[in-house]
């Protein structure tokens, strides 16, 4: 039985399997009338003031289930009509507040924000308040606390704020488009697009005219998704569906180790490359660094760019825990190698829109990568994957000493630390969510983070090294 951590994803699931099915009835005309209907009736869904308003909602849901706006290059977008509900962000006096006499909240004020009334308890001008906390702090009763909206807290670049009507709006000078903001709002106002529909028109052109073979390069994630079936089974359904083959994007991975550690030996020093949302944040917020980022493409677009070298024709759609590589996919250096990306919750309302029952399939073979190319999904596991190259290239003379940076508040310190010359590792991991990808904010449940799940997952490649992965699929190590 599928299990959502929220109502908030299952709305999202119902929307997208609706739209899906509408796809192969060659009805997606009928979408904007038909599924805010179909998702929109029941005690379950009152969560707002009316029935009627909900609809117009779900009829935005569907939009972005179709793809969005296509003047917004972002994938994130803010439903604006759904973000009505949270309080103003900014500091607040609660009910703590005992009237004290010392008035050190006041004192410590540096834009006389707080008066007091008859009762000398304290009251914050909002007009006149910064954010700046010093009241807060000087508090003896902690009676001034930070309200926060969710997305504002899950955003640690700081790139959603208030708008116009207290509508949240997102910066895109800033945003890095790792989806956090997507998973915490509450209200489901900030949604990702999804071209779940351009998946499913290339395999259904490929079924037409046979002029084009399409493949599913799959995360090494999944291993931690789908609990309710074997992975086997979800393989069998990815053929069903009409992937002519499914391949390991930890095939890419052991690719990208393999001359990441060649690439780390000769500059001595290399920021990681496999996370889009990672180098995206250098981009935006430490561009003097960016000539230090690694100049492989990352495990998803490395391991197309092979299948398309074998298969000029082909088309590739990825499939993972990560909205930032929808993104990526649109950049002019990986466009050519992958047509397409979605992430887990996008597979399963598309295998449920076919009424593929997972549990009762029969178990295919998923086996291209090497142990180190899986453990790509945790976060350390990359930086453990560099190491093993090193050693298989027998490259003595270069100590590695990496820092496996575990979401983007410690990619942000060590990357203030080398831009101060003060960081004395010599690679830095780094990952956007916290955990990994198995953290990303596209993944089917988010409670469970379980490192030991990834490595078990490593453990069943029967390519034990990574040079053996390579050499199973004549991949030129010395490009």
């Amino acid at each position: 039985m599928l299990l959502f951590d929220t109502y908030v994803q299952k709305l999202k699931y119902k929307v997208l399997k609706e739209v899906a099915i509408h796809a192969y009835n060659d009805t997606l005309r009928d979408c904007y009338l038909d599924i805010p209907k179909v998702i929109s009736p029941g005690p379950e869904s009152e969560l707002r003031c009316c029935i009627y308003k909900e609809r117009a909602i779900a009829a935005e849901r569907v939009k972005l289930a179709m793809g969005g706006d296509k003047n917004n290059d972002n994938i994130v977008e803010v439903i604006g009509i759904a973000c009505d509900e949270c309080p103003v962000s900014g500091y607040k006096v609660g009910p703590d507040c005992r009237g004290c006499l010392a008035h050190r909240c006041s004192s410590a004020c540096p834009r006389d924000a707080i008066t007091f009334d008859e009762k000398h308890h304290a009251h914050i001008n909002p007009d006149k308040c910064v954010n700046c906390g010093k009241c807060a702090s000087q508090c003896p009763y902690s009676a001034i606390q930070n309200h926060v909206r969710p997305c504002e807290r899950a955003c640690k670049v700081k790139a959603i704020s208030q708008g116009e009507n207290h509508v949240a709006q997102i910066d895109d000078s800033k945003c890095i488009q790792c989806g956090a903001c997507v998973y915490q709002c509450p209200f489901g106002a900030v949604q990702d697009k999804s071209f779940l529909l351009d998946a499913i028109q290339m395999i259904r052109e490929s079924d037409d005219n046979k002029k084009y073979k399409v493949y599913a390069v799959v995360a090494p994630s999944i291993a931690s998704q789908f609990r309710y079936a074997k992975l086997g089974q979800v393989i069998t359904a990815l053929r069903r569906l009409g992937f002519f083959n499914v391949v390991e994007a930890a095939l890419g991975a052991d690719m990208v180790a393999y001359q990441e550690a060649k690439e780390l030996s000769e500059k001595g020093f290399l920021t990681s490359s496999c996370c889009p949302a990672f180098v995206t944040y250098i981009e935006k917020a430490f561009p003097k660094l960016k000539p230090l980022i690694s100049h492989n493409l990352s495990p998803m677009a490395e391991v197309s760019k092979f299948i398309k070298a074998t298969d000029p024709d082909a088309k590739i759609v990825f499939i993972g825990p990560c909205t930032a590589k929808k993104h990526e996919v649109q950049l002019p250096s990986v466009k050519p190698y992958v047509d397409c990306a979605l992430t887990f919750e996008e597979l399963q309302a598309w295998i449920d829109s076919r009424e593929l029952d997972l549990p009762a399939l029969e178990e295919d073979v998923l086996d291209n990568a090497s142990f180190f190319g899986r453990i790509f999904a945790r976060s350390g596991g990359l930086s453990d994957s560099v190491k093993q190259a090193l050693a298989e290239q027998k490259n003595e003379d270069f100590i590695l000493n990496p820092i496996a940076c575990d979401g983007i508040e410690q990619c942000r310190l060590a990357l203030l630390k080398k831009e101060k010359n003060v960081l004395k590792e010599n690679f830095i991991e780094g990952m956007a969510c916290v955990g990994g990808c198995i953290g990303g904010a596209g993944c089917l449940t988010h409670g469970d983070k379980d490192k030991s799940e990834v490595d078990k997952y490593g453990k069943e490649a029967y390519e034990k090294n990574i040079t053996d992965a390579l050499a199973q699929c004549s991949y030129h190590m010395d490009k």
